[in-house]
């Protein structure tokens, strides 16, 4: 007998699993809403160069892609931006601006599989476009945090670390670093945190090709650990003061909304994708054991790159992977439960036909209703009844038939009712 298991990296949702999935995505789609988002969806199905075309073709070793019967290079979709910038720049001109859309995708990519990575994941996106202001960039960052808020989650759970492009770049050129280096530098102090001080040392020196007195103005830039030391430091220095007053901004924003608890300043966020323009962030387990439960940030040119729209944008993605071992961890997970309205018992075969007609009239009416599909003892009616979380028992035997009535049972205090059939429903 073959063994068709699923692929590696996949998942099977059994019930119990596909139920903790509906909420994760019912309450992602109830903060998007709140938040005055309209939810849209792709194909997931792409031409591979939508997504060579803003990664690199470097992306391609991580994609599912393949010539298709129509001799077209196509790639299943590793993430849903690429997407949203396409159908985006196809109808600019007659969209409302700003644009807030959000979308759930399910996303491929092929990649080593570790805890909180698999090769297929659902994610959520929340995108804004059209908005070049500071306001648009603390509202996304709001919308993640509540997300996470809405799970039960609170700041002693998660932080979301911040930082900016725009004042890093400044920082960095500052620090005499040529500007055709600049995303090999980026690159670099994104793995500030996973590698040793040395490390980054020799890399700067090595790969970026830095001297040492850049390198040590480099590295003072991130000893900084909040967002008032860099203000200190470098608030009076020209070409810096306006990008350090941006942030300032953003902070102040998400303070008034009483979120200021859960963000931290942190520089050494950059996000590997070079297309991140201004500010960035990434929501990460406050005790440090996960992977990055979401990331986002300003990518201000991607629109023009595969579109002939010119907007500026931003988004965050959030993973379904992470955040449930994160809900599971905290005990945050909703207990998988079936619940049935009522499960109907025929005492006699010859009250099938009633019991048929009756269970239709309740379904039509709304209620989640069940049977056995052949007729079986009274006793196992009843067990089927228990194990499937039946709230009440409609029993229909000849006595009954004959009186035109149903016994309804509450299975919890065992009260019984005698009800007329035409009344069942509504009783």
């Amino acid at each position: 007998m073959p063994n068709f298991a699923a692929l590696p990296g996949f998942r099977d949702f059994y019930p119990d699993d596909l139920a903790v999935r509906t909420h994760i995505m019912r309450t992602w789609r109830s903060v998007a809403r709140r938040y005055g988002f309209e939810e849209y969806d792709g194909p997931p199905l792409e031409p591979l160069d939508l997504y060579t075309e803003k990664s690199g073709p470097e992306i391609v070793q991580q994609l599912y892609n393949f010539t298709d019967k129509g001799d077209r290079e196509v790639s299943l979709r590793p993430e849903m931006t690429p997407t949203l910038a396409r159908m985006v720049g196809a109808r600019a001109g007659g969209l409302r601006k700003p644009v807030k859309w959000f979308s759930i995708p399910q996303l491929f990519r092929y990649e080593r599989q570790q805890r909180g990575r698999l090769r297929e994941h659902f994610q959520l996106n929340l995108d804004i476009v059209g908005e070049p202001g500071v306001g648009a960039d603390a509202e996304l960052l709001a919308a993640a945090i509540d997300v996470l808020r809405a799970f039960g989650l609170t700041a002693d759970d998660f932080v979301a670390r911040v930082s900016d492009r725009r004042l890093l770049r400044a920082l960095l050129l500052h620090a005499q670093v040529p500007e055709e280096r600049l995303t090999l530098v980026y690159n670099i102090v994104d793995k500030l945190e996973r590698e040793t001080r040395d490390a980054i040392t020799a890399r700067l020196s090595g790969e970026a090709g830095l001297g040492d007195t850049v390198v040590e103005e480099v590295l003072a830039i991130f000893r900084h650990r909040d967002f008032d030391a860099v203000r200190e430091a470098y608030g009076g220095i020209a070409g810096l003061g306006e990008e350090i007053a941006r942030l300032g901004e953003y902070f102040s924003a998400l303070d008034a909304m009483g979120l200021g608890a859960f963000v931290r300043f942190d520089l050494s966020v950059v996000r590997g994708l070079a297309y991140y323009t201004g500010a960035v962030f990434e929501l990460f387990d406050a005790r440090g054991e996960l992977r990055a439960i979401a990331g986002g940030g300003r990518y201000d040119n991607l629109l023009k790159q595969v579109s002939d729209a010119d907007l500026p944008a931003l988004g965050f993605g959030m993973g379904d992977v992470v955040l449930r071992e994160l809900l599971a961890d905290r005990g945050l997970l909703p207990r998988a439960e079936r619940r049935l309205d009522a499960y109907l018992v025929a005492i006699t075969p010859e009250e099938r036909p009633e019991m048929l007609g009756l269970a239709h009239q309740l379904r039509d009416a709304g209620w989640a209703v069940d049977y056995g599909l052949r007729h079986l003892g009274v006793g196992k009616q009843f067990k089927n009844a228990a194990a499937l979380n039946a709230r009440r028992t409609v029993v229909l035997g000849p006595d009954e038939i004959a009186d035109g009535v149903a016994v309804i049972r509450d299975m919890e205090s065992g009260e019984e009712r005698r009800v007329p059939l035409a009344d069942v429903a509504s009783a």
